[in-house]
């Protein structure tokens, strides 16, 4: 799968600002992914490094996994390029390293960029917006658009705020329609590194993490979608929802997180729920 190239410093492109227009796009805080549709109608999904098969799907992927897998329009996809697998799309998935989003509201996955292998570039932003629309997906928000490269001061740039939490933006990312692309980072922005790791025992964690509120919330999430609440359901579901919020903490240093004592702990709590509710 086609690896996404490396977002230089703003600093280190100075050839963006002497032609063309820009778009300016929100740099979202979470892990870069990409994914593309198998003529099977399976998902691959993968980070910077590596792609998963779908039964290893890392923790810190499953949240966004299964919301690429309820929400891409397939036959969309399909009946807009002769090859699906030729496509790799690029985003954010977003959980928590330094910024605490807004997490019921962001979706899971927010695309940047797409690549279209038979013609062998990066589609124009304006048309990788049109087509997460079209998708079914949602694409990182542009905060100005058709921006005259030549009009833009980096230095002067100020990181707006968010569209996703009351706060700063974690940065901006500055496009073209060529491909050519940089970005402008908030140095006061938060990172993993910054979070205080989970100290607690992988079981009392679980019972931390996995309140009676977060319960209530993803079971009627469950029910939203005319699903029933049951404790394999509500489980997967809980586990994604609090890897995702927590992700700065429990995988701070991922050789310490004992995953499987947290998702026994998980199993037994997510039990005790579900019986005290169908009391």
């Amino acid at each position: 799968m086609k690896r996404y190239p490396s977002t230089p410093n703003a600093d280190d492109a100075p050839a963006l600002f002497e032609r063309g227009h820009l778009w300016i796009q929100e740099k979202i805080d979470g892990v870069s992914v990409r994914f593309q549709l198998q003529e099977s109608g399976v998902i691959r999904v993968g980070d910077r490094e590596r792609v998963y098969d779908s039964e290893e799907i890392p923790a810190p992927l499953q949240h966004l996994t299964r919301h690429l897998r309820e929400n891409l329009d397939r036959e969309a996809l399909r009946a807009a390029v002769g090859d699906v697998e030729s496509v790799v799309f690029f985003g954010e998935a977003t959980v928590k390293c330094g910024i605490d989003y807004e997490w019921e509201r962001i979706p899971s996955f927010l695309g940047y960029d797409i690549w279209d292998g038979d013609d062998g570039r990066f589609l124009p932003p304006d048309a990788v917006e049109k087509v997460y629309e079209r998708l079914g997906l949602h694409a990182v928000n542009a905060l100005q658009k058709e921006v005259r490269a030549v009009d833009f001061d980096p230095d002067s740039c100020e990181i707006p705020r968010s569209n996703w939490y009351d706060g700063t933006a974690a940065g901006v990312v500055l496009r073209n329609k060529t491909g050519e692309r940089a970005e402008l980072s908030d140095p006061n922005a938060g990172t993993t590194a910054d979070a205080e790791p989970m100290r607690l025992p992988a079981d009392e964690a679980a019972k931390e993490l996995a309140t009676d509120r977060r319960f209530r919330r993803v079971a009627a999430d469950v029910e939203a979608t005319n699903r029933g609440v049951t404790v394999d359901t509500l489980y997967d579901r809980v586990f994604e929802d609090i890897v995702r919020e927590e992700h700065d903490r429990l995988f701070h240093d991922a050789a310490q997180f004992d995953e499987q004592t947290f998702r026994s702990e998980l199993a037994a709590l997510t039990g005790e729920f579900v019986a005290k509710r169908s009391a």
